[in-house]
């Protein structure tokens, strides 16, 4: 997560992570709501259906979202975008 950016984002990856900025600071929670909500809305799930399983104050954050298996699984993917080659070859 990458609270304090210009704009609120989902998509690109760190390593094997789902990049998530947000606008919000990390203050009182806020920047983590936010990414909350931007999860849900990138996943066109409702926010309810996003759960932060583990770093509430880490800017790495593992979340659940509830829904139907593959299509989050796609989505996951299409977000992420391509694996970078590994340059070998």
């Amino acid at each position: 997560m990458k609270p304090g950016s210009a704009r609120t984002s989902v998509g690109g990856r760190h390593g094997d992570a789902l990049v998530v900025a947000v606008t919000a600071r990390a203050v009182d929670g806020r920047a983590t709501e936010a990414a909350l909500r931007a999860v849900a809305d990138a996943f066109d799930v409702k926010r309810r259906q996003v759960t932060l399983v583990t770093g509430a104050v880490s800017r790495d954050k593992v979340v659940d979202i509830d829904g139907e298996t593959g299509v989050l699984s796609a989505r996951r993917d299409t977000l992420l975008g391509p694996v970078p080659s590994s340059g070998v070859g």
